[in-house]
């Protein structure tokens, strides 16, 4: 048996090494149980194991194991509550990276279904999906943006995994990058930083609108802003579904092109959780280097470095609000965003605008692809009806989260479309939205 998580550690794709792992793994989770509560793979784990009066996680089948790897959504919140950890504990338990393993070896051995490479296939290629997306959004999304349950989903559902039953946000009609190359900065008399936008695919084809706030909030409190050339999708689809080769591909043009960009003098700003965390964490584990760590070093989340521009020395963030205020804000916190362990930035930088905050941190079941694979509905939609529910009873004037996927799965509940947090802040600033 083998404790790695290095990819390219000669034990990391043997099957017969990697039950073992589980084995010692399950055994040390289904004894201190502290994270029952933060999806089925727990529970499921845990009513395998107590099936047996002898409560030995090596009695479970192969079958057994992979249900409970199946079941886990990447959220990483078992991790950040975990006592035993690498580096604070010698049983270095690293349970969402042990289930990527699981994954990646399933992926290398030819164990997965045919349906689910075709889903990891067509929404990997993020990128060359959302140009044509874009192009032709109109038909992108009578097909993509059909009503759940509609029989156009259902055949979207048969040829590409993706559930019928989720909705699915829609492309824009044009790119946040169209719109940047003809954006005009302001002239700067005090330059209080410079960064480079790593927009995300989300922000790219789908939701330009959080990249137009986030230039001109940060152009507002002078700070100086690219977009980071060369970059592509993080590849978070691909390490999600174990394709750990592609992942790795991926990842080391991205961590060149970001490299280069932080030695040119800028750090780098991701509005979306999910791709900050890979820029921030996964890149160090699975591609490794010091121009990974450099990256990892220089990257912030969108309000994590505005809150820095508040709370550091010499410079100032401008909190002179007069335009638009809710008096209640709903602020769900996305999963991956917790998992950055940053603290509430983005419901701390909400509350200098003067509106209360009722802080949500219930998961969406989304965390990337998972949620919307058909196989994982029956299981995903539920968790996102409970979050559905404590957002209703909030009461809130507006709803606002960080993660565009968590917050259509709020829509998809609840009917109510929330704001990204710098949405409301540009609004709160009298930046008017633009189309």
């Amino acid at each position: 048996m083998t404790i790695t998580y290095d990819p390219n550690h000669p034990n990391y794709l043997n099957e017969a090494d990697l039950r073992e792992e589980l084995t010692r793994v399950y055994d040390l989770c289904h004894g201190c149980r502290l994270c029952f509560k933060y999806c089925t793979s727990f529970p499921t784990l845990f009513s395998y194991v107590d099936a047996h009066d002898d409560q030995d996680a090596g009695r479970l089948t192969p079958a057994q194991q992979d249900q409970v790897v199946d079941e886990c959504f990447q959220c990483k919140l078992c991790y950040i509550n975990c006592p035993y950890i690498p580096g604070l504990h010698e049983w270095e338990l690293d349970f969402p990276r042990l289930m990527l393993r699981a994954d990646a070896t399933r992926q290398a051995n030819g164990q997965v279904p045919l349906r689910k490479r075709m889903t990891t296939t067509m929404m990997g290629h993020t990128d060359a999906l959302g140009k044509v997306a874009t192009t032709f959004s109109p038909i992108a999304n009578a097909v993509m943006g059909a009503e759940p349950g509609s029989l156009m989903r259902k055949v979207v559902e048969k040829t590409s995994g993706v559930s019928s039953q989720r909705l699915l946000p829609p492309f824009a009609k044009s790119r946040f990058s169209t719109w940047f190359k003809k954006h005009v900065s302001p002239v700067m008399t005090k330059k209080q930083g410079k960064v480079a936008l790593f927009p995300t695919c989300l922000v790219e084809y789908q939701e330009p609108g959080i990249g137009k706030d986030l230039i001109n909030i940060y152009e507002k409190n002078n700070v100086e802003c690219s977009l980071a050339e060369g970059a592509s999708c993080c590849g978070a689809p691909y390490l999600h579904s174990g394709d750990v080769e592609q992942f790795k591909k991926v990842g080391a043009k991205n961590v060149e092109a970001l490299a280069a960009a932080v030695r040119a003098g800028n750090d780098i700003v991701v509005p979306q959780p999910t791709c900050g965390y890979i820029l921030k964490k996964d890149y160090v584990d699975y591609i490794g280097g010091a121009d990974a760590e450099l990256v990892a070093a220089n990257t912030y989340d969108a309000a994590e470095y505005l809150m820095g521009l508040h709370k550091g020395e010499g410079t100032e963030l401008n909190t002179d609000f007069v335009g638009e205020v809710p008096e209640k804000i709903t602020y769900h916190a996305p999963c991956h965003l917790r998992a950055q362990n940053i603290g509430m930035k983005s419901r701390d930088l909400l509350k200098l605008t003067g509106s209360k905050i009722k802080l949500i941190q219930t998961c969406s079941g989304i965390d990337g692809m998972w949620g919307l694979r058909a196989e994982n509905a029956d299981m995903s939609i539920p968790i996102a009806r409970k979050l559905a529910d404590e957002i209703e009873a909030a009461e809130g004037d507006e709803i606002a989260g960080d993660c565009h996927l968590a917050n259509t799965a709020i829509t998809e509940q609840t009917g109510k479309s929330p704001s990204h947090p710098l949405q409301l802040l540009a609004r709160a600033y009298g930046i008017p939205e633009e189309k």
